[in-house]
């Protein structure tokens, strides 16, 4: 067989007729058999490669004149192609669902982050089957597949040891894939998936590990095997990187290549910045600074202390990206190595949304405080100067940094309305497919045009059906006719945004915007409706960055772009606009399925491991308690019996020389500990942890009881708790603790409990405080530096 059936628009590939058996034995059969083949890929269709990066804005790479060195992205633009008026969504899920399906994400019910799930059409967070992902459609056209690093785009009830695992990236397309399934991650002691199957690191950061390296290990590995068993196949590698999303974890020696570097300030990097952009032609001649921020202090309105932070901050997240994008640049050269990369189409996304502003005014070493509302003092911070980045912190950067990053437009991430929150860096590297080397694009295009453009290029259609599912129409445009046209007329003229409220509209140069929250306001005075926002109007084709306001001035053109969001909004099921973040981090809030519904008591198993926060009781806010069956070996009892969470926020039953202890740690600010006085003896023992939680609200503290085989051995008192998550990428585990440790009273990693876990059962023993409980404080709650 040498050519693909069905003109490669039903996928997969349908069987051929095969040749009928006309003998009863081998030795008589006359027609000959055909052996089943591989499918065949179109003929010189290109390698593909896209790598994604987490959170930069467009002003942060030096490749669009930012202070972040990118060695790699610049010469990948010098070989090839920037494009300076490409946008994405403005949070992470769903610019990657529309990255992979070619469709608005609202069309394929990633309207916030998979964390954010509701029973809304547009925000359910699952992938319709009428959507295929780019990488379905290269794997049934003949390519090898693979994914590394970040996905965040599986519901979160359904990563569990049991599935179902058909929105894994494995059942999205991938042949092969290895990183994280959520959010975020810790760059020092990362929890991973080989496929579906856990995994952790075999490596320390003592011993030189760092997730970024892994990750480029990783692709490395698996294309110099698919090239070698495979060379007549072309492959699609997909890299998301967990950099430069916080935590802003990274070597001590990247972090000093910039020390000093940013003593400036923000509002004097946001001036270089622009020159240099101007000077690269990613910004026009005439651009200008859109307006700061209110609220957000200028640097000159800093203490001494706040500025030497913010500089370390800042410092600390240069180094991440520049050694991110160093591991880019490493599997380039195994891609030169192998001949590959003069027919690889690169694409290389530099942010899948700005850069986050959730860092609030001061920043913080530990982010997850700022999700709570909990704001580190700078005067405290200073003793942390030099561990920040380190394995002892989870920091991430003040807003002003973001605002810089995110030059020379207005607001972040999470601002759907604005360039700050929508406007990356894109490059695109074909040898065999351009000819302008080093050429700008400022054509508008979106993250939807990317699979269209991919489809293109590889000389494969938009398939009609996929696993015998229609497919429902691409919404995204090829970008390729810009390939060699400079002053192509571009073919996107209509544009909605949308994400939390924020939204606007981009119509033929015109754009309609309005804002609805700020990102970094953690308990923002009250709310208002969407009929109350204000709307502002931009004639983006002569102002750059949104710097002038028009909307005063035309009035009658604003309204007419309300009305096309309206009849934009409508068509991608963006209504109703749902602008709740904490209250749909609740399931039952949410109003989306809970996976354990209301199951008041579960069982685990010695050995089990990995389970997430949304696939295990919620002990918060509520009254619980803990009982494991464990054997003490005649060596004594030591280790983890079951933790959940890690340092950075947590709670822990172990023991220590043999007598069992329980740590309950606050944000690393405080850790609450209670603990036996005796050892426990060689032998089975039922070890139980009772929290006896003080009332009605959220984050209330609670005393603690610990009981072994019927006797209180010991009482104490957790003063406050927390109330709404304890991470974000680490998990619940039977037996050891993974991850970062919740006490300091154990090692890392190397904790396992010394003897044997038979059972550990979990019971919710009363009601959870009230959904209503603290209700203006909890509606109000922002949780998006997770995000």
């Amino acid at each position: 067989m040498t050519s693909f059936h069905a003109d490669r628009h039903v996928l997969p590939e349908p069987d051929p007729a095969q040749v009928v058996a006309t003998a009863l034995g081998i030795e008589d059969q006359t027609a000959a058999f055909e052996p089943v083949r591989p499918t065949v890929p179109p003929p010189q269709a290109p390698n593909v490669v896209i790598v994604v990066m987490d959170d930069l804005g467009y002003g942060t790479s030096s490749a669009f004149g930012g202070p972040c060195a990118m060695p790699t992205a610049e010469n990948l633009a010098e070989g090839g192609l920037r494009y300076s008026r490409f946008h994405v969504t403005a949070l992470c899920s769903p610019t990657r669902q529309a990255l992979m399906t070619g469709r608005n994400h609202h069309s394929v019910g990633m309207g916030g982050t998979t964390e954010m799930a509701t029973s809304a059409p547009g925000y359910n967070g699952f992938r319709p089957q009428s959507a295929a992902t780019i990488a379905q459609i290269l794997q049934g056209n003949g390519y090898s597949t693979a994914a590394f690093g970040k996905w965040h785009q599986t519901p979160p009830r359904e990563i569990s040891p049991v599935g179902p695992f058909d929105r894994w990236p494995t059942g999205e397309g991938f042949d092969t894939f290895y990183g994280f399934m959520g959010a975020e991650m810790n760059h020092w002691y990362p929890l991973l998936y080989e496929g579906t199957t856990p995994v952790e690191p075999d490596r320390r950061p003592e011993d030189g590990y760092h997730l970024s390296e892994d990750l480029a290990d990783r692709a490395i590995e698996w294309v110099r095997t698919q090239r070698t068993l495979t060379p007549d196949r072309p492959f699609f590698t997909y890299i998301a990187l967990g950099a430069s999303h916080a935590p802003l974890h990274v070597a001590p020696e990247w972090r000093e290549r910039y020390q000093g570097r940013f003593a400036h300030g923000w509002d004097e990097q946001r001036e270089r910045t622009l020159a240099e952009q101007k000077r690269l032609g990613v910004a026009p001649a005439d651009a200008e600074l859109a307006r700061w921020a209110d609220g957000v202090p200028h640097w000159d309105e800093l203490s001494d202390t706040q500025r030497t932070l913010s500089a370390r901050f800042m410092e600390t997240f240069a180094g991440f990206t520049e050694h991110a994008d160093k591991q880019v640049g490493r599997f380039v050269a195994a891609l030169e190595e192998l001949g590959a990369m003069d027919n690889t189409l690169f694409v290389y996304l530099l942010g899948d949304n700005g850069a986050s502003g959730e860092g609030g005014i001061e920043g913080t070493t530990v982010e997850h405080r700022l999700g709570h509302g909990l704001v580190d003092d700078p005067e405290e911070m200073i003793a942390d100067l030099d561990r920040i980045g380190g394995p002892e912190t989870y920091p991430i950067a003040p807003v002003g940094w973001a605002l810089a990053l995110n030059t020379p437009f207005q607001w972040t991430k999470q601002v759907a309305s604005h360039f700050g929150g929508t406007r990356d860096g894109l490059i695109v590297h074909w040898p065999e497919g351009i000819a302008d080397r080093g050429g700008v694009r400022d054509q508008f295009h979106h993250v939807i045009d990317i699979l269209p453009t991919v489809l293109d290029c590889a000389g494969v259609p938009q398939p009609t059906s996929v696993a015998g599912v229609a497919q429902q129409p691409v919404e995204g445009t090829s970008m390729r006719y810009t390939f060699d046209a400079a002053d192509a007329t571009g073919r996107r003229r209509t544009q909605y945004f949308e994400m939390c409220g924020n939204r606007g509209i981009y119509h033929e140069g015109w754009m309609a915007v309005t804002r609805h929250g700020t990102p970094w306001e953690m308990v923002p005075q009250g709310g208002r409706r969407f009929s109350d926002d204000v709307w502002e109007l931009y004639h983006v084709d002569t102002d750059f960055s949104q710097a002038h306001d028009l909307a005063a001035a035309q009035p009658e053109r604003l309204r007419e772009l309300q009305e096309l969001f309206l009849i934009e909004a409508a068509k991608r099921q963006v209504f109703p606009l749902d602008p709740r973040v904490t209250e749909r981090e609740n399931p039952t809030l949410a109003g989306r399925v809970d996976l354990l519904g209301d199951r008041r008591s579960v069982t685990y198993r010695g050995g089990m491991r990995r389970f997430t926060e949304e696939t295990t009781p919620n002990v918060k806010n509520r009254s619980h308690s803990i009982t494991a069956d464990v054997e003490v070996p005649t060596t004594g009892a030591a280790g983890v019996v079951v933790a959940q969470g890690g340092r950075f926020g947590g709670w822990s039953l172990y023991c220590v020389e043999g007598k069992v202890r329980y740590d309950y740690s606050y944000f690393d600010l405080t850790h609450f500990t209670v603990g036996a006085e005796k050892a426990l003896s060689p032998g089975r023992h039922q070890i139980r942890m009772e929290f006896h939680y003080d009332g009605d609200g959220h984050g209330l503290g609670g005393d603690v009881i610990l009981v072994v085989d019927g006797d209180k051995v010991a009482q104490g008192r957790v003063d406050r708790t927390i109330p709404y998550y304890f991470s974000f990428d680490e998990t619940l585990d039977i037996g050891v603790d993974l991850g970062t440790p919740v006490s300091n009273e154990y090692a890392a990693v190397d904790n396992a409990f010394t003897g044997t876990v038979h059972t550990v059962r979990i019971d919710l023993d009363g009601p959870a405080a009230p959904d209503d409980a603290d209700a203006d404080a909890q509606r109000r709650q922002r949780v998006f530096i997770s995000q």
